[in-house]
């Protein structure tokens, strides 16, 4: 059971990782992550197109691009170009992992998931579970 000091320190990152999605681009789903280690963030990313593409994730019929980036892909591949690890870290994600970004979580040996809304496909959960990655839904309340 978690004590009320990393339930509120949970929640804080939570909502913190729900202002950065504020930066996103994108108009369906709106999503951001943080990667806390040792109390610190080391890495951060929100969904949106590669560097150097237009700012715009959906196509005319409203679907969001192939091409966009989820925010744990994005925190991921920026914590890559720095000299932090990312082993034993957190990621804090507004919305539950794909199955694409568990395993990104997965091969980055981080040992912790905390995602505050449930999406209707719960592979990519499933799997960080089958991987033996600790994982906690956690609803943020508006």
């Amino acid at each position: 059971m978690m004590d009320d000091k990393q339930l509120a320190l949970d929640m804080r990152y939570l909502r913190m990782a729900r202002i950065w999605a504020e930066n996103s681009y994108c108009e369906r789903r709106k999503v951001g992550a943080l990667i806390v280690k040792d109390k610190r963030i080391i890495a951060d990313g929100y969904n949106g197109t590669p560097v150097g593409f237009e700012n715009i994730c959906e196509d005319e019929s409203g679907q969001t691009k192939q091409y966009v980036l989820h925010a744990e892909a994005n925190a991921i591949t920026k914590l890559a170009s720095s000299t932090n690890d990312s082993s034993g870290a957190t990621v804090y994600v507004t919305d539950a992992p794909c199955i694409e970004c568990a395993k990104l979580i997965i091969q980055s040996h981080m040992r912790r998931v905390v995602y505050s809304t449930e999406y209707r496909l719960r592979d990519g959960i499933e799997l960080l579970q089958r991987a033996g990655i600790q994982v906690d839904y956690l609803p943020l309340e508006d």
